[in-house]
């Protein structure tokens, strides 16, 4: 009674009206409850996924290490493939469209079933064990929106908060593997529909993938980084360089979108048994490989990514990149679209270094985060990722670049399911689909 008297005393003081007095108690009763319960579903499921997120990149390092070893596991990728069409409809998920399930999720509360996440895991140890052209980020977002619909329905959260969840699992998985914890809490809310940030998710999301990016550290995981190295001095001849670098990186990123769903759509076509289509993909990835005469296109390509940075790539290397990678996923294999993204986009900005009289380093850090921007759809994901891999030396050069990259993409993306809420040309509301 005294307390409701002292409320009662201060809103005389503070002049305010009564109904606007309660409405604000109410709002912040509910902003601290909201915060607390946030506060502790995303350190748990933080630390859970980053947990598994951590164990799922030392396996990937472990099944790199014994492919790079004993280079005849190649020849098992088409059985490699058999058993993946297999436990998928072992367990009635033939029909999963992947990461463009997650983000349906998110859209429109389809549900992300649990079993994804060994599917999701297991298909995509065997692909870069047995040489498939692949990355683990695509991996880890469906493996992080899997566990975080499991996580909304055993906290028996409702529609909205089972959206916030499933985000916040992504971002923890894709911290966790990748090691850049803001781009990937950002990732999570700019990826779905581009234009609209689901701000809702923001305190979810960054605790979530700071807790696993912290797990992931205890446990070995390194952050991805590069050492860009010298830098040229920021002028109008740069800018312009740049901007026509941008263009040939928005070009290249149409182009990897279309040959990646072009790909699918003629193994579909053309072969409708699934565990033909996969042994297709297999033998062209081995043909392919022999073809080249290298292994340099197997797996994620972590090692050429890295090289690109230190000398000029030949103006074929991310054209081949591409080739391997819609071979591979496109006849059904898993994995992920980005790491392959982001060593296209890096080959192809070190190739046009030296035409364009440019530091190597600098241009395979603009390519890398420019083509990701154009496949994406997520420039502002793209600018804090460069910061996290690269340093903020860079930075001028770099959103000069992602910004040409993203406008000039079109609609264009790696995800179907993307919606496009806003035109990229101009303010004016479009909400159809990417390409």
């Amino acid at each position: 009674m005294k307390r409701l008297l002292e409320t009662k005393r201060l809103i005389d003081i503070l002049d305010i009206h009564p109904d606007i007095a309660l409405e604000t108690l109410q709002r912040a009763r509910m902003a601290a409850f909201t915060l607390v319960k946030w506060l502790l579903c995303s350190v748990l499921s933080g630390s859970v996924i980053g947990l598994i997120g951590a164990l799922f990149y030392k396996c990937l390092q472990y099944v790199t290490n014994i492919r790079t070893t004993y280079s005849f596991t190649l020849f098992f990728l088409p059985l490699a493939g058999i058993i993946i069409v297999f436990i998928y409809r072992l367990t009635n998920e033939a029909d999963n469209t992947g990461t463009n399930l997650v983000i349906t999720a998110i859209q429109s509360n389809v549900e992300v079933p649990v079993k994804v996440t060994p599917l999701i895991i297991i298909s995509t140890l065997l692909t870069h064990l047995c040489g498939g052209s692949a990355g683990r980020e695509g991996a880890a977002l469906q493996v992080g929106g899997s566990l975080g619909d499991f996580f909304a329905k055993l906290f028996n959260f409702d529609d909205k908060d089972t959206r916030i969840m499933i985000m916040c699992g992504m971002s923890a998985c894709f911290s966790a593997l990748f090691g850049t914890p803001i781009a990937a809490a950002v990732f999570s809310m700019e990826v779905i529909s581009v234009g609209v940030m689901y701000y809702a998710a923001l305190v979810p999301c960054i605790i979530s993938s700071l807790t696993a990016q912290g797990i992931a550290g205890l446990l070995g995981v390194t952050p991805t980084a590069f050492t860009i190295g010298d830098i040229c001095s920021f002028n109008i001849s740069t800018c312009l360089r740049l901007i026509i670098m941008s263009i040939l990186f928005a070009l290249v990123s149409i182009a990897f979108c279309y040959m990646l769903h072009t790909s699918s759509r003629i193994y579909s076509t053309y072969i409708e048994n699934p565990y033909i289509r996969i042994v297709t993909a297999g033998i062209l990835v081995i043909l392919l490989r022999y073809l080249t005469g290298t292994t340099d296109y197997l797996g994620a390509g972590a090692p050429v990514i890295a090289s690109s940075f230190l000398s000029s790539c030949a103006w074929y290397v991310f054209i081949l990149k591409m080739i391997f990678t819609a071979a591979t996923l496109g006849g059904g294999f898993k994995g992920g679209e980005i790491v392959p993204t982001l060593f296209v986009g890096a080959t192809l900005g070190s190739f046009l270094a030296p035409i364009f009289g440019l530091p190597i380093g600098l241009c395979a850090a603009c390519g890398m985060v420019s083509v990701f921007c154009g496949v994406t759809n997520c420039p502002l994901t793209s600018f804090i990722i460069s910061i996290e891999m690269f340093g903020a030396a860079s930075i001028k050069y770099v959103i000069i670049c992602i910004a040409i990259s993203y406008m000039l993409s079109g609609y264009y993306s790696l995800y179907n399911s993307q919606k496009i809420v806003y035109s990229k040309y101009k303010t004016e509301y479009i909400n159809r689909r990417s390409h």
